[in-house]
């Protein structure tokens, strides 16, 4: 059985650089599609419905941040990674990518071989999480986590969740009281491979309390975070 191709969306104003990446994931056997803009990346991905968003931060009409922030609303993007490209390398530039959802953040220049080790790595490890033995449906109070379809459901209601807020909230609720660093964290969810911030496990804590209530992780003050049934 011929193994499907992982779609990339590719999101950036200047040419020669979409003309460069297309060319080298192309030769790595993903299915490509581009877009000059934001607006128009989000008509793209409607009918793409890409693995993964290669995207740059600086463009005209709509930036990057805004789009990623449209598309994370879109339930059949929420399993989609989107890796930020930027001339940009400040510190805000990186918690505000983070903040709407995206999963990497990588600077200009690109360097084509190591930009398509890191994809390759990425997909590899998404592989790796699909073995039988994770293929189990976490039951906390009203809340049911499927790492099989990536879906959190509260009782007969759906909640969305990116995918990085999603492996973090299955990660803890899956070692329920135990204490966890943001380094922990970030060599678990993000990969020893993926260099971002420690504050970036702060800004996804936060966003996975705001749909799921403040009770379930506590901050375990100069330590990290832990999950627990509220009392």
């Amino acid at each position: 059985m011929t193994q499907r191709k992982h779609k990339v969306l590719i999101v950036d104003d200047e040419p020669d650089i979409v003309e460069l990446l297309q060319y080298n994931l192309e030769k790595e056997g993903y299915e490509v599609q581009t877009a000059s803009s934001g607006k128009k990346a989000l008509s793209v991905a409607k009918n793409f419905i890409p693995d993964l968003i290669l995207m740059d931060i600086m463009m005209p009409e709509m930036d990057g941040v805004e789009t990623c922030r449209q598309l994370r609303e879109r339930p059949e993007i929420a399993n989609t990674y989107i890796i930020f490209l930027t001339a940009r390398s400040e510190e805000y530039s990186e918690i505000a990518a983070f903040d709407v959802g995206a999963d990497d953040f990588l600077t200009k220049p690109i360097r084509p071989r190591a930009l398509m080790s890191r994809i390759n790595a990425l997909f590899r490890r998404e592989t790796q999480k699909t073995s039988p033995e994770e293929h189990d449906v976490i039951r906390i109070g009203e809340f049911a986590i499927d790492k099989t379809s990536y879906t959190l459901m509260k009782g007969e209601e759906q909640i969305t969740l990116p995918k990085k807020e999603f492996e973090l909230l299955y990660f803890l609720a899956s070692n329920p009281y135990k204490v966890f660093s943001r380094d922990d964290l970030l060599h678990h969810i993000w990969g020893a491979d993926v260099y971002v911030l420690a504050r970036t496990v702060d800004v996804h804590i936060r966003r996975v309390r705001e749909k799921i209530g403040e009770d379930y992780i506590t901050t375990v003050k100069g330590v990290g975070y832990k999950f627990e049934m509220p009392k």
